[in-house]
């Protein structure tokens, strides 16, 4: 991501203060008979009343910029400014620059589009535990942009029947996989290679979740089976519980088929057919909250202090503390609304459903008077959308027709947080009546496609026909990056010449490359004004 400084910009109009224009003839500038044209408070500027303030002295007064703030203020102000205008904001001025760089800013934003890792894990091959928080926001931006170019499909081969859930772990380069066999595998992210499984778990999983320390799997018996992390066991989870005793563990409370689980850092959050939604703590593993629906629970994703859940055709938000209901998006879609994903802001949820299509909604006001508009539309599948995945600024859905869809989010989620403190709708009309259709389509594949996932440069998916897909897109960020080295050293050597034209310059020499360059090699030409080659006309011609 590039930022580029602009000579005129909404941003510098609302940063500039306290500045007055004045003539460039200042001695035709005429003060009030009062000291000040100004009604200071009583004890301020009293002892001016008997003096007369130059002309000087009044401009220096009144010329003030935004750097004679305090640095905290400054940092407040800048916190409201999103990437693209902070980026422009840094090459005002070097004191800008060093407050606009400011790590806790960056984390904000960064928090924003992608959540704070749990662990400060790198991002991938060649990023740093040490970059800034700027430096990690514009690696990620970057990351951002490639699903739009090249990839290779690597395909994965072990289960004996249809695939219904899986998970991509990308801290940890682990995929977890999981269907109508009964049994939970693990794949490497990065070679495609079959690491370890899990016993049969005696019935179809539906569900699987997994963050760096806990893995947990739900199927139809209404069990959910887990797995702790293993300290210095490298793939994180021992499946076949032979390594390491008492790292397994197995709760039930739900009296149907358990069809999503989602993590947290201290709860686990499950949805059955029981028509509820069922918090645990994961500590004690005890149900802590119980949250009842009208309908059987197709998916849900926890955010924060709120959990997002889908019943039937309708869309709940529920408070995960007090277990209350904040609001309901009635008959999202026509049919029931089989898949569920959030933005990490929690103001924008995407559904996808029976009817095939796929519905942005934003969340505004307080929480318990929350207002729902509808922001835009798609009907990129011609069956039921049965997953979603979310990662900013891609949609991705996995639909029964099986196909996949991806779309860039961009323009309609904005991260601008002057309107997230104020409770505001940050999608304007224009912005509705806007709306493009899906980028991208990836199909070719057998139909049925159940559960997808997205990583940074990764989407996984798994259907009916028994395998999973990796759709891999590091190789193109890998080429661009090349090509954006090589453009890096093209300038460099411009900027070269450059130079040493300067350098001629100033010593007297030609600046003139062209004439320099026409003098060392002289063009033929004859009085007719006909340009030939100095090696004279070809056989042909001649012929």
């Amino acid at each position: 991501m590039a930022f580029e400084c602009q000579k005129s910009t909404e941003v510098s109009k609302s940063l500039a203060i306290c500045v007055e224009k004045s003539n460039s003839n200042t001695e035709h500038l005429e003060i009030s008979k009062s000291p000040l044209d100004c009604y200071p408070k009583k004890g301020i500027l009293s002892s001016l009343s008997s003096k007369q303030l130059s002309c000087n002295d009044v401009l220096l007064n009144c010329r003030r910029s935004i750097t004679d703030l305090p640095p905290a203020l400054i940092s407040e102000i800048l916190s409201c400014l999103d990437p693209q205008e902070l980026g422009i904001v840094s090459c005002v001025s070097r004191v800008l620059n060093s407050l606009a760089t400011e790590n806790s800013v960056w984390k904000e934003v960064y928090g924003e589009r992608w959540g704070l890792p749990i662990v400060p894990a790198p991002l991938g091959a060649g990023v740093s535990n040490e970059k800034s928080w700027k430096e990690l926001f514009v690696e990620r931006e970057y990351r951002s942009k490639i699903f739009l170019s090249r990839y290779s499909i690597d395909t994965l081969h072990g289960h004996t029947e249809a695939v219904r859930t899986v998970s991509l772990l990308a801290s940890a380069k682990l995929i977890f996989t999981s269907g109508y066999d009964m049994i939970v595998r693990m794949w490497d992210m990065e070679d495609g290679l079959y690491i370890a499984s899990s016993r049969p778990l005696g019935c179809t999983i539906r569900a699987v979740a997994a963050d760096t320390k806990l893995l947990v799997a739900g199927g139809t018996d209404g069990f959910i089976q887990g797995w702790r992390a293993v300290e210095g066991l490298k793939h994180l989870f021992d499946l076949k519980g032979s390594e390491v005793p008492n790292t397994e563990f197995r709760i039930w409370e739900h009296e149907g088929p358990i069809t999503s689980l989602a993590l947290d850092p201290t709860r686990i959050y499950s949805g059955s057919w029981d028509m509820t939604v069922r918090i645990w703590d994961r500590s004690s593993l005890e149900c802590i909250k119980i949250l009842r629906h009208g309908d059987w629970v197709w998916s849900l994703v926890p955010h924060d202090t709120t959990v997002a859940s889908t019943s039937g055709s309708d869309v709940y938000v529920w408070d995960t503390n007090s277990g209350t209901l904040l609001t309901v998006i009635h008959s999202a879609h026509v049919g029931n609304t089989y898949s569920l994903a959030r933005s990490h802001t929690e103001d924008f949820i995407f559904t996808g459903g029976e009817d095939g299509a796929m519905h942005m909604f934003e969340i505004t006001g307080p929480k318990p008077e929350a207002n729902v508009f509808k922001v835009a539309t798609w009907m990129p599948h011609s069956g039921p959308v049965y997953s979603l995945a979310f990662e900013f600024p891609w949609l991705v859905s996995a639909s029964s027709d099986g196909r996949l869809s991806l779309v860039d989010v961009r323009k309609l989620l904005r991260t601008n947080r002057r309107s997230l403190r104020k409770n505001v709708s940050r999608v304007t009309d224009k912005d509705r009546n806007n709306v493009e259709p899906p980028q991208r389509m990836l199909h070719g594949f057998g139909p049925n496609l159940f559960s997808v996932d997205v990583g940074a440069d990764r989407i996984v998916c798994g259907g009916e026909e028994g395998v999973v897909r990796i759709w891999n897109f590091s190789k193109a960020l890998e080429r661009e990056r090349t090509a954006r080295a090589m453009r890096g050293i093209r300038l460099e050597n411009r900027m070269r010449r450059r130079r040493l034209q300067i350098e001629m310059s100033s010593k007297g020499g030609r600046t003139d490359q062209c004439s320099v360059a026409a003098k060392k090699n002289p063009m033929h030409v004859d009085k007719s004004g006909v340009w030939r080659n100095k090696h004279g006309m070809s056989g042909k011609l001649k012929a």
